[in-house]
């Protein structure tokens, strides 16, 4: 929540969900505009990291798929911000104009959106490409192999 210009100190009618200043960090910078030390990114980036690997790794992943979850990864970021504001509110109800809070509808549009994102990517796990026993059998060989080194046979007895 950010304090409007002017206004007294101590008054909470003049504090803003911040969500439009957020929508244009991202849109300049992408999730790279955020602290990445804080507990929402860290949480933000973990999310992220699992929705690739349900998708079958970023090895997987086509440029599409790639900027989708991307996008998906700032809305869920925008979407935890207004939760965030809006569990700070007494209530999500204008009692004035007897109507929800706007950022509820937005957090609606938002939620939507998430949605249409991830059922675009897929909402079934996909399974990682592993190879078959006999050619993990195969490479592990081959590794070995490489890694040892020849031994000395002279063992160990000076020349002269």
């Amino acid at each position: 929540m950010i304090p409007r210009p002017g206004a007294s100190v101590g008054n909470v009618n003049a504090l803003k969900h911040g969500l439009g200043g957020l929508k244009r960090r991202l849109r300049v910078h992408g999730l790279g505009g955020i602290d990445k030390r804080t507990t929402t990114a860290r949480l933000l980036m973990h999310w992220r990291k699992d929705l690739i690997q349900d998708l079958g790794g970023e090895e997987a992943l086509s440029a599409q798929q790639k900027a989708l979850v991307e996008s998906a990864a700032r809305t869920m970021l925008l979407l935890g911000n207004v939760d965030a504001y809006l569990m700070e509110q007494e209530s999500i109800v204008n009692r004035r104009k007897r109507c929800v809070l706007p950022v509820v509808r937005e957090r609606i549009q938002l939620q939507d959106g998430l949605l249409r994102l991830l059922q675009a990517l897929g909402l079934k796990r996909q399974p990682r490409s592993v190879p078959d026993l006999n050619e993990y059998l195969r490479q592990r060989a081959a590794e070995h192999a490489a890694t040892e080194e020849p031994q000395d046979n002279t063992g160990g007895a000076n020349e002269q």
